[in-house]
């Protein structure tokens, strides 16, 4: 049996909200964080968020902010006062913008009293093919701007923790070796993920498209 669950991060990419909510229901209990992404905060906004929050759920939100640095500090403040626990944004929105998030979400935080979520940064995403500099010159970017962590394939995660030791590295394009496929060009299973250093890796369709979301859980777990 598995005891990583509390490094695990469902996705909640399906568009019917009962759906999302039965995959909450069967595995908040054992500790497990969610992802909303672009999909299911577009079709059912903050208040699905704040519905989990509310009842102290773990939400990552991950709309990957990318815009000039006053639209992405203010949408930085909104995200902190939803009571998320992180949230990402894109390294290639530059210094200037990284440094306005993390103000504002010290300062949202501090002025209600809440704990800030982690500001986590996209590298690369995992469908697309890169190079070893480019994800080392974004986790430099991600760190000088005082990012919580950077958001990266498991095969980088070793590097990153090697030359950055207190960023966290979490990790998407998880999958059991039988379900290396798709759209994911950097995949890994969850124990190569958590040998090479990630603190978090994130399943979607390998759980939410089963029937029993707890033995899919359980089997990426081990895999």
């Amino acid at each position: 049996m598995s005891n990583n669950w509390e490094k695990l991060i469902v996705a909640l990419d399906s568009q019917e909200k009962l759906k999302n909510e039965k995959v909450v229901e069967e595995l908040s209990s054992k500790g497990v964080k969610f992802k909303i992404g672009s999909i299911a905060f577009t079709k059912f906004g903050p208040d699905f968020i704040k519905g989990f929050t509310s009842q102290g759920i773990d939400i990552f939100l991950d709309l990957k902010l990318y815009d000039i640095p006053n639209t992405m500090a203010q949408t930085a403040s909104v995200i902190t006062a939803l009571g998320c626990w992180a949230f990402t944004v894109h390294l290639y929105s530059g210094g200037e913008a990284l440094a306005a998030v993390a103000g504002a979400v010290a300062d949202t935080a501090k002025k209600l009293n809440k704990k800030p979520p982690l500001i986590l940064g996209v590298t690369v995403l995992t469908s697309f093919k890169t190079t070893r500099k480019e994800i080392n010159n974004l986790v430099k970017r991600a760190n000088h701007a005082g990012l919580d962590g950077v958001i990266a394939s498991a095969h980088d995660a070793k590097e990153i923790k090697k030359s950055f030791p207190n960023l966290k590295v979490i990790t998407p394009g998880i999958r059991n070796i039988s379900h290396f496929s798709g759209d994911q060009k950097r995949v890994a299973t969850a124990s190569v993920a958590f040998a090479n250093g990630v603190d978090y890796i994130v399943v979607g369709r390998p759980i939410i498209t089963k029937n029993d979301y707890l033995k899919a859980a359980e089997e990426i777990l081990e895999g």
